[in-house]
């Protein structure tokens, strides 16, 4: 018996994950984006010293987060695409 009849199909756990992740990028994205934008006018509109550092905090944080889906989706492409190819 040669090892490629008993290794498992990985390719559709890959495919799972790669969806997965790709809906959940696309969701942050929406909502990242939403929220920047009411973070901004919040920004912009302030009349409060205090209330216009809070918003460039939030933005900050939504900033970040951002960077953080996109780094994890990289992650998870390069872990997928780490698989050896008899394995797929």
């Amino acid at each position: 018996m040669h090892i490629l009849e008993t290794t498992p199909n990985v390719a559709p756990i890959t495919d799972l994950i790669l969806t997965w992740t790709h809906i959940g990028q696309a969701l942050v994205g929406s909502i990242g984006e939403l929220a920047f934008i009411f973070a901004f006018l919040w920004k912009i509109t302030a009349v409060e010293a205090k209330s216009a550092l809070e918003a460039k905090q939030w933005i900050q944080r939504i900033v970040v987060g951002t960077i953080g889906v996109e780094v994890a989706g990289s992650l998870v492409n390069v872990l997928t695409s780490s698989v050896p190819p008899t394995a797929h």
